[in-house]
């Protein structure tokens, strides 16, 4: 199986699907057929919308033109215009559309092939119109774009052209599109990129691919995501709140609201930084064992980027698996094919924000799971759990009910309709359809965050208050020093000279001077030590009083210069000394 049909043609498919979708033609149901039209494998969409006339089938089959608006809080996927064009030209080389509204019909021819043949140096696109008043029919153009048109597509005759516009009429209603898709894209062995025979009731890509002759077939690995190759499997969570129904070879789609899904759901908020409202995420887990995970990212109601794996989900443990997120990135801009974002600066914050968010969700149901003794089961193998809810979606009315506890989907029949619900209140498609959301209430408590947040803060108080311990404590008796006590520092002072041999220095730690007038600087920058060094200034000048009268002149320097000394390091042990020969010198001189 080759890399670019699993991860491109599916999703290509679903591009067809927008333009019933959007509010402009507003169809109730779609439907994907393959079938052979003159030996040609064909792929069809036909839909019961409003249709187009004439203008709107040339703004449809025109490049990088769009006007679609939003309706009622229905918003238009259709962004640039290009779509349609791009994707059904992938798919094959050719297609023709077909429109009907109540007073006339429009067809459209898209083809590769009619430009080719024909040298065509832009691309050109028949149309024609086939109204009740016969005005629009016998004009020199319409007549020259219904030859185009016979002589280039699968159909030759009006007759043919009629027949396809009366199909649209037994589908769904009076009015509604239709697409044939034919010349589709074939391997190197002429095989088409699509399995229509795997399952009837699906379009499938092949289980192998054989794009080279030369090589032996690349079988489908069983660990491929079945939404990737499946474009059933894929349908099913296109739309984050589907409206219509899809049916693939005549069975229906079983659409699912896909944050309706979930187990243990929470609801979180992110406000980035370039918007002024906040941003809805769901959290929840899958329901069933070994199913995909990881970020489900919409626009517009509409699938962009699916189980998209961030943060946590990145690293090689087991951190992360089972958890799905669920956002919906209206402020971001996707790619014309719509399986992309546009690689800008909030994208990539958007990514970063929602990884970690993830994980502050898996951090807390884990913890909690932890904390209920009763609890064995690790919380991602889930396979017998069920949704926190369960919904379905009426057959007629399209409205979603939510069905009573033990009431899962999987028992009930294809078919549903309001008068089938337990809840006599929803019983009726003229109810209004029960609130989905509540996004107004708050986002989930954050207890093991919090917690968390806690005791770093008490592990840090601690060593706060043994820091303050380890500070000496200032005495306030000290304001006043006794005289005994300066009779005391000067006693081990003059000790001090009488056995120093050194000349004068600072003894002790082999410090420098720059890194003792650092620590001086340092320390004198507190309120204690500025206050320690003004008792050490009165207590200095108290000692050149007191030693004035009674000690002779040369120890009198010395008790100035031990001063000196212990003012500019009054936090320091110091000890001064002079060289002996010198002292008794000075003395003999006296």
């Amino acid at each position: 199986m080759c890399v670019a049909p699993l991860f491109v043609t599916v999703p290509i498919i679903a591009l067809s699907l927008d333009n019933a979708y959007d509010p402009d033609v507003n169809a109730n149901q779609i439907w994907i057929d393959w079938t052979k039209i003159k030996d040609f494998d064909c792929l069809t969409f036909t839909d019961n919308g409003a249709g187009m006339d004439f203008q709107k089938m040339h703004k449809m089959l025109s490049f990088g033109f769009s006007d679609k608006q939003g309706i009622g809080g229905h918003a238009a996927v259709g962004l640039y215009g290009n779509g349609f064009k791009s994707g059904s030209m992938y798919l094959g080389k050719d297609a023709i559309v077909f429109s009907k509204q109540a007073d006339g019909m429009v067809v459209g021819l898209l083809s590769q092939t009619y430009l080719v043949s024909t040298k065509a140096q832009y691309v050109v696109v028949p149309i024609i119109s086939f109204r009740k008043e016969k005005e629009n029919n016998t004009t020199s153009e319409h007549r020259n774009s219904l030859k185009a048109i016979l002589e280039h597509s699968l159909f030759e005759t009006e007759e043919e052209l009629l027949h396809e516009l009366e199909v649209i009429s037994t589908k769904g209603g009076p009015s509604g599109t239709r697409i044939i898709i034919w010349n589709l894209r074939r391997t190197s062995n002429g095989q088409t990129e699509f399995d229509f025979n795997a399952d009837s009731e699906d379009i499938q890509i092949p289980d192998d691919d054989s794009t080279n002759e030369q090589q032996s077939p690349i079988h489908r690995q069983r660990s491929v995501p079945e939404y990737l190759y499946s474009l059933r499997a894929y349908c099913s969570i296109l739309y984050l709140k589907p409206w219509m129904q899809i049916l693939i070879g005549g069975k229906k789609v079983k659409t699912q609201l896909v944050a309706k899904s979930l187990g243990h759901t929470v609801k979180d908020k992110y406000t980035p930084r370039f918007l002024k409202e906040h941003v809805n995420i769901t959290f929840g887990y899958r329901t069933k064992s070994k199913g995909e995970y990881g970020i489900m990212m919409y626009h517009n109601n509409r699938l962009i980027r699916p189980y998209v794996r961030l943060g946590c989900q990145l690293k090689a443990n087991a951190k992360g698996v089972g958890v799905v997120g669920i956002i919906e990135c209206d402020f971001l801009k996707p790619t014309h094919n719509k399986q992309e974002f546009d690689d800008s600066e909030e994208y990539r914050k958007i990514k970063h924000n929602l990884g970690m968010k993830l994980e502050e969700y898996w951090d807390e149901i884990r913890n909690k799971r932890m904390a209920d003794p009763g609890k064995t089961k690790p919380i991602d193998d889930t396979e017998d759990a069920n949704p926190d809810q369960n919904w379905v979606q009426c057959n007629t009315c399209l409205k979603w009910r939510k069905l009573a506890d033990g009431v899962v989907p999987e028992i009930l029949p294809d078919l549903w309709f309001c008068h089938m619900n337990d809840d006599s209140e929803f019983r009726s498609c003229r109810v209004e359809e029960e609130p989905q959301d509540s996004y107004a209430e708050q986002p989930y408590e954050k207890k093991y965050k919090q917690e968390k947040k806690k005791q770093k803060q008490q592990k840090k108080e601690p060593q706060a208050q043994n820091s303050e311990d380890s500070e000496p404590t200032p005495n306030t008796s000290a304001t006043s020093l006794k005289h005994s006590g300066t009779q005391q520092r000067i006693g081990d002072t003059q000790t001090n000279l009488s056995n120093s041999s050194s000349p004068l220095s600072c003894s002790g730690d082999d410090h420098s001077a720059d890194s003792l007038l650092a620590t001086s600087t340092t320390e004198a920058a507190s309120p204690y030590s500025r206050m320690k060094r003004k008792l050490f200034t009165r207590e200095n000048e108290e000692v050149k009083r007191a030693k004035m009268n009674d000690q002779q002149n040369s120890t009198s320097e010395a008790v100035a210069s031990v001063a000196s000394a212990d003012l500019c390091l009054p936090l320091l042990p110091v000890t001064v000394t002079l060289e002996q020969n010198s002292m008794q010198d000075e003395l003999t001189s006296k």
